[in-house]
């Protein structure tokens, strides 16, 4: 890759030939040396020069890297760790990671399976000689170079005996490839947490996928630490060791040492698997939570879409929470079936990341409009009563710790995500009125689809191995009792046509799915649920709905870049809003991700491909579905991270915390900014200020005119920091501000008193 325009021309006095990538603490340059040698050379990020722990975490690299440099791993060769601008200088090692080596030609097999995994195991050793430990083992860290594999990247290694600086409200790595103990305790990380990460490695070179592959990162790290690896597609005489690896406590796993014998005796050309079994079926039901505090409200009769809900059994009060659990609806056996449209990874979420379909404006929410997530008035008022609260909502899954996302209704909060169908929520004091429940395992990045006056609409997945029916619905719930008014078979493709986790939308009074084979738009009254028009797809594609305002577009690709996930060549189709006939299509360039609406054009970012993996976003285009017109502009540069939409300025907020405004028209930077929230999504537009927050909680208001920091709060839960791609976590309910953290946290406090960081 070439250098680009405000690249270096040299660093430390080797002059740059190329760039290499961009990560969250740098980017990676070639260079030469003097006689003409080839140099890897990491260059810190400025934003990040000047933070302590960046700078302390970037000497512990060097550092690492030093005392290892061994055959199996980049020696270094010079460094500036107290520069302006700190870098490192390694020898350059030619060849593409594992992770692209799978991406693009498949699971490795025979005897170089063989030859990786002992290489990798030396490699191990070698690094463990010198009381390093990693910590970061992962597919993107192993390159395949002509004399074997090289581990890469120190950047949160440490020695034995080093104080780590996982802080409280981040846990750095990534999940899948997480020990246990690195997720419970990561302070007593040692060498074999390391191996259990060599063992997941391994597993993935030899199949593809993880063995803890999961649909969201908290389930990964739950099924890390409680549940039993999947092996069935490891080559037979490879599984017994990678299974030895993969011992939940690091007493039970080999030394690096070890695993290195064991590997050597395996034979030359490992064999194929044996067939794996299929497990038992469960049923299913979904249970909605009735809080004794609800002021009863009566339920009003509807026509369903479905069979009537049965009569519900009521069940003693628990007398430890006060409330009172409801089955609702019949009771609904199923099968259940991955439904992911999209591979999704833990660090880097599919391009534009999920979004649930909540409030007007931008793409955190759900009607598109031209302004951005629910807006505060100067003078909003506070809800009813209102106090600062924390809430946490138990969902059908209580293994399966998710994020919520919510849209305000005068003084009800409506959230949902993960294994919470939806739950009403006071947004005075934080208490539940009730919470629908759904007991099957939650797709990564799928939240509450939305709300209407009367009518609450989410997501409810089946139980693992349930004998029959589909694996998702989009359920509609009466929004006073909760109570379940009529379901129907979702389809799920949108991630891998728009980008988006967004199957549903909900347009004036009406929701508009996609059903279960991914072949048509249906539209039905949100309360009744009676259908009002169905729309097949154009012949040969998958379509997801773009909410614009009050009515919506269908975004559409060929099934063959679908069913590959590579999306390149997609199409806009307007819709006729009381028919479902699709119009013309409108063309556009390349992979786009739809991110809000501007003068009532839908505004997209063009994503930057290298080989088969986006670098981020390099252009915007504006579609006017009405003169059918598309224009495009081109941005100053490539940027990365969460991208966002509100009061017609788009944003992209990067893994290290810089926020960037971006003009749609023009591609123009606005102004960018430096925080200290990393990973943030958003942003959700107030009152003169924009609030972008994290899995961890943590908010920033920033404003809106030059990103000036306003004022940052502390973590209020555990959360991974450093991915793309989720939705605004943060609701306005009037002057309130709602967010949602991870572990389904949710905690409110008023705009103008924001909590005092430290």
């Amino acid at each position: 890759m070439s250098l680009r325009a405000g690249d270096p021309v040299e660093i430390g006095g080797y002059p740059l030939e190329a760039r290499l990538g961009s990560g969250g603490m740098g980017t990676v340059f070639l260079a030469r040396t003097s006689s003409g040698r080839p140099v890897a050379i990491k260059l810190i990020h400025p934003q990040l020069a000047a933070d302590d722990e960046f700078r302390i975490r970037f000497r512990q690299e060097v550092a690492a890297a030093r005392r290892v440099s061994g055959a199996f791993t980049a020696a270094v060769v010079d460094a500036a760790t107290e520069a302006e601008q700190p870098w490192m200088a390694t020898t350059y090692i030619q060849g593409h990671t594992l992770a692209r080596r799978i991406a693009t030609k498949g699971p490795v097999t025979g005897a170089e399976l063989r030859r990786l995994a002992i290489g990798l195991a030396e490699a191990l050793r070698d690094i463990h000689r010198v009381e390093v430990v990693h910590r970061d083992l992962k597919p993107s860290n192993v390159v395949l170079s002509p004399e074997g594999p090289r581990v890469i990247d120190f950047g949160i290694s440490r020695a034995v005996n080093q104080q780590t600086l996982t802080i409280t409200g981040r846990v750095i790595g990534t999940p899948p490839f997480m020990s246990p103990e690195q997720l419970q305790a990561p302070r007593d990380v040692g060498p074999r947490s390391d191996v259990f990460s060599l063992g997941t490695l391994l597993a993935y070179a030899a199949t593809g996928h993880g063995p803890f592959d999961a649909d969201s990162p908290y389930l990964a790290a739950y099924q890390v630490v409680h549940e039993e690896p999947s092996l069935e597609d490891v080559p037979v005489a490879l599984r017994t060791v990678v299974e030895s690896c993969l011992a939940k406590e690091p007493d039970g796993r080999p030394s690096a040492h070890e695993l290195l014998v064991l590997l050597r005796d395996l034979p030359a050309d490992l064999g194929q698997t044996d067939a794996g079994g299929v497990g038992t079926g469960r049923t299913r039901d979904m249970i909605t939570q009735h809080h004794v505090a609800t002021p009863a409200t009566p339920a009003p009769t509807a026509p369903t879409a479905t069979a009537a809900p049965a009569a519900p059994t009521t069940t003693p009060a628990d007398p430890d929470t006060g409330s009172v659990d409801t089955p609702t609806g019949r009771r609904l056996p199923r099968r259940w079936r991955p439904v992911l449209a999209a591979a999704v990874a833990v660090t880097v979420v599919a391009i534009g990341g999920g979004v649930a379909a909540l409030t007007a404006g931008g793409f955190g929410g759900n009607s598109g409009g031209d302004k951005g997530n629910s807006a505060a008035a100067p003078s909003a008022a506070l809800p009813n009563g209102f106090t600062p609260w924390h809430e946490t909502v138990p969902g059908g899954r209580p293994d399966i710790p998710d994020e919520l996302r919510c849209v305000a209704h005068g003084d009800a909060l409506f959230c949902g995500g993960g294994s919470v169908v939806a739950t009403r929520i006071r947004a005075g004091d934080g208490s539940r009125v009730w919470t629908a429940k759904s007991p099957g395992v939650p797709v990564n990045n799928t939240y509450l689809v939305g709300a209407t006056d009367d009518t609450v609409l989410g997501y409810r997945f089946a139980a693992q191995n349930a004998p029959q029916g589909p694996p998702s619905e989009v359920v509609a719930l009466d929004a006073n009792t909760g109570r379940e008014l009529w379901s129907v078979p979702s389809g799920a493709q949108s991630t891998a046509v728009t980008g988006r986790t967004q199957d549903a939308v909900v347009v004036g009074s009406d929701v508009v799915t996609v059903d279960a084979s991914n072949s048509r738009f249906e539209a039905r009254d949100a309360h009744s649920g009676r259908v009002r028009w169905t729309s097949p797809f154009p012949a040969g594609t998958q379509c997801a709905p773009v909410p614009m305002g009050q009515r919506f577009v269908a975004m559409c690709a060929t099934n063959a870049e679908v069913n590959a996930l590579a999306v390149r060549h997609s199409a806009l189709y307007p819709v006729e809003q009381t028919s479902g006939t699709l119009g013309k299509p409108l063309a556009v360039k390349g992979p786009a991700v739809p991110v809000g609406v501007a003068n009532g054009r839908l505004v997209l970012l063009q994503v930057h491909m290298e080989g088969p993996e986006s670098a981020g976003y390099d252009g915007v285009a504006q579609v006017d579905p009405a003169s059918r017109k598309v224009t495009y502009s081109r941005l100053a540069k490539t940027y990365t991270g969460t991208p966002g939409m509100a009061d017609g300025t788009v944003y992209v907020s990067g893994q290290t915390g810089l926020v960037t405004a971006l003009d749609p028209e023009t591609g123009r930077q606005k102004w960018s900014r430096q925080t200290g929230v990393e990973g943030a999504s958003g942003p959700v537009a107030g009152a003169d200020a924009l609030y972008f927050s994290s899995a961890t909680g943590r908010v920033v208001a920033l404003s809106p005119h030059d990103g000036k920091p306003l004022w940052t709060t502390d973590p209020q839960a555990d959360g991974l920091t450093g991915g793309t791609g989720a939705s605004p976590r943060v609701t306005l309910a009037g002057r309130a501000v709602v967010v949602a953290a991870a572990k389904n946290t949710l905690f409110a406090f008023d705009a103008q008193k924001p909590p005092k960081s430290g």
